[in-house]
This record gives C-alpha cells, structure tokens and sequence, in this order.
C-alpha cells in the first residue's frame, strides 16, 4: 500500500489496497456519476482532534505521554498509604478515598483529552519493582478512578482484571490474542468507552502498543472510497460474538463517530475456525475490512513500552493492535499487560442501540465481580471457542 502525502496528512493510495486498477476504475466511474456516496446524515468530513496520523502524534510525545514527576509519584504513594490506613477491599479505590491534590486535576485534564480530543494517554513513571502486586494494582485502580470511575466486567465469569501473557502450554492458548506472541491485526474491545492497561513487565523484544484514529480512517475513506462506508455502516455484519449478531461496524451517533471493529469474530481463524453455520462475509464485506486494516497501518502510532506505563485508550474512536514480541528468560522480559475496560459517568459517550447490551451486561449489571492479581487457570479465565 503506497502513501501519499496531502498536506500535514498521508493519504493511502486506496488503488494498491486490494483492488485492481480495473475494479477502481470502475468504483470511479460509478462515483462520479452519482451512483454511491456516504450513508444519509454522515459527514463529508471529521474535523475533530480525534482526526491525527501517527507521524503527527510521534512528531509531538509530550502530547499523549503524561511522565509523573517526583513530587507527583510521592502523592501517589501516600494516597496508597491512605487508602490502606481505611482497610478498604481494594476494589473500592475511589477519587474520595485516593486523594490526588496536586495530580489529580491533571488526570481530569487527561480525562477530557482521552473523551474528546485526541483520544490516548499514557501516565508513565510508576515503577512496578517498588511496590507489591497489591499496592500496585491499588496505585493502578487509584489512577484510573480519576480518568474513568466506571470498570467494567469482561466475561460471564465477572474477571475484572485480564491478564496479557505469552502462554503456549496448548493449541488453543498458543493462538489466542491474549497469549499469543504474534502480531495482531487492529480491533475495539467489544465494550467500554476506554480501554486501559498497566504494563507490568516489557518483551525481550518487540510488543509495542500500535493504534490508529478510526476518524482519520473515515476522512481518508470519506473522500476516496465513500462506499466503504457505506458498507461499514450497514446492519449486515455477522458476528460470530460474543453471540450471533448482525449489525454495523461503524455508527455516526449523537454527532460522533463510533467504530466496533475487528476481524477474528467476522472471519475466524487458523485456531478458531469460523463455524460452517454462520453466514460468511461477502466480497464487498471482505474489502472493507481490508482497506481499513490497510489505512490504519498507514497512518498508525507505534508506542514502545515500558514498565509501569499505563495506557488509556478511547475505544469508540481508537483502534488498537499489538507487535509481534518475545519474551526472555527472566520476569522482566516476560510481557505482562493487565487490561480493564472503563467508562466515564461524567463524559461517557452515548453508545448505539446496536452496542448497548454488551455495555450493559459489562457495567449495569448487577454481576459478581472477582479479582484475580495474578494469570489464572484457564477455568478461571475461560478462552472463548471464538477468540477476540
């Protein structure tokens, strides 16, 4: 896929991403003479800060890279220690009883960005060796009350905390994204307004955190392929899950974008097949999901890691994927990211009807919540059959 640049912008050739010069001929006939445009109410363009290439972001760090200083990182410690003093459970971290004078009207700052300007943050400087597993999960709750108060179930089995390891001990782990230690293509979570992780250890090598402004994707798809999203925003998508469901990828709702992508529960793969059942996607289909993997590559943000960092990332307008990595012998090199799904009860986005029910069933409902610190057995953090 070739890159153009149009200004401050790179703009991908959307000829070399699979279609022949022949098929894009034809697109550019039928376009121009009126036969496909965008879906009815959607805009010509998004003007948003959502709307950033990854050279733009990588040209101006500081702007998503919060680095605590030391009179910060000393708050934080006594806010832990207060937290402590009330013996509490640790789930019940709050901004009441985790007071941040002096941060925590700068996470607020962080909080509006990752709403609604550029849409990712990374509060860096925690050092994992100098806390326990426990203060450091309280440290990680404590933080992130301020950014999003709202956390959010992740699976029938009410796991709070998702544990990102490499484990090859079977066919089905060596193959999940989640234990994985291959590169894996751009998704959303399936709910939660943010997604969020503490990086506990980094890779031997590789395992950057790569993600894409699904706005940027739309301008560029808005003004050479209106069709795509067309295609994108039709209700025929057949979700293999987290249940059998038909709906769009992509919403224009209440004046915002909202994308819900990715590719494994439309396609399936070498480890979870697609089941013979289900209906299979079409060719239009097939290419959408194509270019817009092909888009976001080209204008993605690649960010390396490290211990300690902390990631919030606006999972309704950001799409995000990982870089193939490999862990070395001690536990240091062994990557270990925790993963939440958070919502805002003050700047929390309207979700689609489409996509309320895995919102309701992560933050509404009234579910037994457990909190593994540590990777558990696979009964405990059941691997669906349908990986995501």
């Amino acid at each position: 896929m070739d890159v153009i640049s149009t200004g401050p912008v790179l703009i991908p050739t959307l000829g070399s991403a699979s279609l022949s010069g022949q098929e894009y001929g034809s697109y550019a006939k039928s376009t121009s003479e009126g036969l496909s445009g965008l879906p009815v109410g959607y805009p010509t363009h998004l003007g948003q800060a959502f709307s950033w290439t990854g050279k733009q972001l990588q040209d101006r760090e500081l702007h998503f890279v919060y680095n605590l200083n030391e009179k910060e990182l000393i708050e934080i410690r006594s806010a832990k220690d207060h937290f402590k003093s009330l013996e509490l459970d640790g789930d019940l971290v709050n901004r009441g009883n985790f007071p941040l004078p002096s941060l925590g009207p700068n996470l607020d700052k962080l909080s509006q960005d990752i709403h609604n300007g550029q849409g990712l943050c990374v509060v860096r400087g925690i050092k994992p060796d100098d806390y326990s597993v426990e203060d450091l999960t309280i440290v990680w709750l404590g933080i992130q009350a301020y950014v999003a108060d709202q956390r959010g179930c992740q699976d029938h089995q009410g796991n709070m905390l998702v544990h990102i390891v490499a484990d090859s001990s079977s066919t089905m782990k060596l193959g999940h994204h989640r234990h994985s230690t291959s590169a894996i293509s751009f998704h959303n979570e399936e709910s939660g307004d943010v997604v969020a992780w503490l990086t506990r250890n980094t890779a031997a090598a590789g395992g950057k955190c790569i993600v894409a402004s699904a706005y940027t994707i739309y301008n560029i798809l808005a003004a050479h392929r209106p069709d795509i999203i067309r295609t994108l925003a039709k209700s025929d998508w057949p979700f293999a899950l987290p249940h059998f469901q038909c709906r769009p990828l992509l919403f224009y709702h209440e004046s915002r974008l909202v994308m819900n992508f990715g590719r494994t529960p439309l396609l399936g793969n070498a480890t979870h097949p697609r089941p013979d059942h289900l209906p299979k996607l079409n060719d239009r289909q097939r290419e959408a999901l194509d270019v817009v993997e092909a888009i976001a590559q080209a204008v993605q943000l690649e960010i390396k890691t490290q211990a300690g960092d902390m990631h919030f990332i606006n999972n309704l307008a950001i799409l995000h994927r990982r870089e193939g990595f490999v862990d070395g012998e001690s536990s240091q090199q062994k990557r270990h990211l925790v993963r939440m799904r958070l919502r805002s009860s003050r700047l929390r986005w309207e979700i689609p009807d489409d996509l309320k029910q895995e919102w309701h069933n992560a933050f509404d409902m009234d579910n037994y919540q457990t909190w593994h610190l540590e990777p558990m057995p696979g009964d405990v953090f059941p691997l669906r059959k349908y990986t995501n």
